[in-house]
């Protein structure tokens, strides 16, 4: 295939510059793409060799965001230029405001109907249960007075429709109940900033210290997976429920022949993670959620050949993809920053052991942000780590 002079191609915007973001900079500047880097606050993305430009933007949830884009787009002279969200609230203003954006920049972003199925999780469990794919046992109330708590399996997981709006009001991707007591309570506290019809419940898949979230990711086109890759979180902060600060690539049947369904029910088309947690006591891999864009640590995938972010620009732009047909497993990513500091806060309290933790260190690895390549990002993410952790939140 012949290559794009650097001086004709279109660029790319990436928009939110945390880890993922980095990768994707890194990534398309590696292969000569133009990139910009928008964040609604300071960012690790910006300090890369490979950002041509940072821009700060509104908050991605408001309805200035898509009015900022466009403009960016007049005024920068980025017509044709590929957007790449890897944040939930970016991917939901984008896909709002599709029409619209589609005519300045290519997207692979699905539209409302799309991305309800999939962002709203009680139509994706409904989807998943009628496609034969095993998800916990979930509970839906409507008000406080028709809860009998007294008869529900604990402990129980109570989560948002939309994961990230839930977070923003909750302040947690989840809440624990162990009994009926804590279970009323953490209801209550949802009705006042929440409200219970904008969450479900579920029960929680016991830890065996073994059974980690499984991240199936893919690219499809109308459902067919073109290629795929799969890691698993070895360590994530909260303990439990948490993003990943360690993970390694693996290989796992059952999780592609069950994505394989839900991916080509959904008609999808683009890159997507798709979560998954096994039940030690029956066996099967359960659903846990499908993220409809990059991830944290997509930088794995592409030091283990899946390189998606080039994957994404390559269709937009028409360039054919050669699809990787394998990837090694074994190779882990690790934020050196947040790893370290919540292995060291396990080590203390019992969680993890000193032997466990040195063992995992092992092998090749590839970091979060550090590179010599490229090595200023890794540099500020060091100083602005508590900046950046209060601005995530």
């Amino acid at each position: 295939m012949k290559r794009l002079r650097a001086k004709s191609k279109p660029g790319a915007v990436i928009i939110e510059g945390h880890v993922q973001g980095l990768s994707n900079t890194r990534s398309l500047g590696e292969y000569g793409v133009p990139v910009y880097v928008v964040d609604k606050s300071n960012c690790i993305a910006r300090y890369s060799k490979h950002c041509k430009k940072f821009i700060y933007s509104p908050d991605y949830i408001s309805p200035d965001f898509a009015t900022f884009l466009i403009q960016l787009a007049k005024d920068e002279g980025l017509e044709g230029w590929t957007l790449i969200p890897s944040n939930d609230h970016a991917l939901y203003s984008i896909s709002k405001h599709k029409s619209e954006l589609e005519r300045y920049y290519k997207t692979l972003v699905p539209d409302e109907q799309g991305l309800q199925r999939i962002y709203d999780k009680t139509l994706l469990l409904d989807l998943a249960m009628r496609c034969g794919i095993p998800t916990p046992q979930t509970y839906y109330f409507r008000s406080l007075g028709e809860i009998d708590t007294g008869l529900l399996p604990y402990p129980l997981l109570t989560k948002g429709r939309y994961g990230l709006s839930f977070y923003r009001t909750i302040g947690k991707k989840a809440l624990l109940s162990n009994g009926a007591a804590e279970l009323a309570h953490n209801l209550k506290l949802i009705e006042v900033h929440h409200g219970i019809v904008n969450s479900f419940t579920q029960e929680l898949i016991p830890s065996d210290n073994t059974n980690k979230t499984i991240s199936f990711t893919a690219f499809c086109v109308n459902g067919v997976i073109k290629t795929h890759w799969s890691g698993i979180k070895l360590r994530e902060h909260p303990l439990r429920f948490g993003t990943a600060t360690f993970a390694a690539s693996i290989e796992n049947t059952v999780c592609y022949q069950q994505s394989v369904v839900l991916l080509e029910a959904l008609k999808y088309t683009g890159v997507c993670e798709v979560e998954y947690l096994l039940d030690p006591r029956t066996g099967q891999y359960k659903l846990i959620e499908i993220n409809a864009r990059t991830w944290l640590w997509v930088g794995l995938a592409k030091a283990c050949g899946v390189d998606y972010a080039k994957i994404i620009y390559n269709y937009t732009n028409s360039i054919e993809n050669d699809f990787p047909a394998g990837y090694p497993s074994g190779i882990k990513w690790i934020n050196y920053i947040t790893d370290t500091y919540f292995s060291f806060r396990a080590l203390i309290s019992d969680k993890l052991k000193l032997g466990d933790y040195i063992s995992s260190l092992k092998g090749r690895k590839v970091s979060a942000a550090f590179s010599w390549r490229d090595i200023l990002p890794g540099l500020m993410f060091l100083i602005l780590a508590f900046y950046i952790a209060r601005k995530r939140r």
